[in-house]
């Protein structure tokens, strides 16, 4: 590829305007709820130590690659992949890793709006003081209620469905670029006071040794491959969104260094909610940590409800999860934007519009899952049951797992040095050599467990 080339998307204004809009896509439900409690469930410190190897292992190694082949193809995943298979004189084949990215991403944004929606949700909640004093059977039933409604939850999706195409719709820089650089500090901003709060009003030292100590003896085999699973889920790698986030990047700034920012800053955010979250959990009687989902809607409505000063802090709490969320959302969005503006020739607000009304059609899907459908189920799962397996178990790992094996197989290697810019060689061939033999090996692991999982 030539050199200064750039995408007809337009680019990030700088390297860490890339940073906060890669992070942005990391960072989401995934990161508040879910990595703070699997980790304190499979050894707290022990459960971190090994995730972190499994990030460098294994998520910022294909996270490079991806980057590397945005910026290499400067297009959509899609047609990125064409030009990068036509030039190194690979079948067209491999375009399918564009592809199987693109449609990741919308169908996960189908669902992943529903969820979204529910933050919202309790975002007004919380505010009104309709939470004040909750016991854990009221709120149980707000959030019963809530699922039974699907006039409401159509209402919350649209809502939040809207927010993202009005990100996407006004472009790489004046929106993608503008919404991150105002998203992602105050994302952070936001867990240093609900920090301070959790500091203040809960058990500090509690949660403290639920998310650090180190009980090796509490992990697992299947620790470790909840660890790594999560190493590859938590970097957004395999849904396209990494891909055309890298068209974007400059073309002289360090894929390695940036990459292995991202994953600092992402993995940060994740330990500060655990440590936001589990303090103030441990000092209300009867609450439990290891809650799963339902922790998030159902427990911490209770520990807010109660706690003096809890209705300000708990709405700023899912203020916080709808931001980590958006962030996320329009991430998902933009590789099918990129792609329709490329090969149909449309502007912005036609593509937006068109895979906002059929992400919002799928969607609907996931909201009667949970009411009118909640019946309707094939070997026992749901609509949602399906298209959360379908993506997270069966499209992800297979795309990290194609682009493994394309960047450290097929390629030549000069050629994916000279586009990895100015990097050390020996570090260049350590990457190599990790992507092309513990990637493939470690991403079939994670590919093989969900099939497991689900069907055993």
């Amino acid at each position: 590829m030539e050199e200064g080339r750039s995408s007809v998307h337009g680019s990030w204004a700088s390297r860490w305007t890339f940073i906060l809009a890669a992070t942005g896509s990391a960072v989401g439900l995934g990161n508040i709820w879910k990595f703070p409690y699997i980790a304190g469930e499979n050894g707290g410190g022990a459960f971190v130590l090994v995730y972190l190897l499994c990030v460098v292992l294994v998520g910022v190694p294909v996270m490079m690659a991806e980057v590397m082949l945005g910026r290499m193809g400067r297009a959509s995943p899609v047609n990125a992949m064409k030009k990068i298979t036509r030039q190194v004189g690979l079948h067209g084949f491999w375009n399918g890793i564009g592809w199987l990215g693109v449609v990741g991403g919308l169908l996960i944004l189908s669902y992943y709006a529903v969820i979204a929606g529910w933050a919202l949700y309790y975002v007004v909640e919380m505010a009104s003081g309709r939470l004040q004093g909750a016991t854990p059977a009221e709120a149980a039933g707000t959030f019963a209620a809530l699922l039974a409604d699907p006039g409401r939850l159509v209402f919350l999706q649209s809502a939040f469905l809207g927010l993202t195409l009005l990100v996407v719709v006004a472009g790489v820089s004046r929106g993608l670029g503008t919404a991150v650089r105002v998203m992602m500090p105050l994302l952070f901003a936001l867990l240093v006071v609900l920090l301070g709060f959790a500091a203040r009003q809960g058990d500090w030292q509690a949660g403290w040794d639920f998310l650090f100590s180190f009980r090796a003896d509490h992990l697992t085999g299947a620790g470790v491959l909840t660890a790594l699973g999560h190493s590859f889920f938590t970097l957004s790698l395999g849904m396209g969104a990494i891909m055309a986030y890298g068209a974007y990047m400059p073309e002289r700034a360090s894929i390695t260094g940036t990459v292995l920012t991202i994953a600092v800053l992402d993995t940060l955010v994740a330990l500060m909610a655990g440590m936001a979250i589990f303090p103030i959990v441990f000092a209300s009687p009867g609450m439990s940590p290891d809650a799963g989902p339902s922790l998030l809607f159902q427990t911490l409505p209770v520990v807010f409800g109660n706690m003096p000063g809890g209705l300000l802090f708990g709405s700023l709490f899912f203020f916080l999860v709808t931001i980590a969320a958006w962030s996320s959302s329009i991430s998902l969005l933009e590789p099918g934007v990129a792609w329709m503006i490329e090969s149909w020739r449309v502007n912005r607000v036609v593509a937006n519009l068109v895979l906002g009304a059929l992400a919002w059609l799928l969607g609907l899907g996931t909201v009667f899952s949970f009411n009118w459908w909640s019946g309707a189920t094939l070997a026992g799962g749901t609509f949602f049951d399906w298209i959360d397996f379908f993506t997270s178990s069966l499209l992800l790992p297979l795309t990290g797992l194609f682009i493994a094996v394309f960047v450290g197989w097929l390629m030549r290697p000069g050629t994916v040095f000279a586009a990895m810019g100015d990097d050390p060689r020996p570090l260049l061939r350590a990457w190599h050599w990790v992507l092309a033999w513990i990637c493939p090996v470690a991403i079939f692991a994670i590919f093989a467990v969900g099939l497991y999982n689900k069907f055993h």
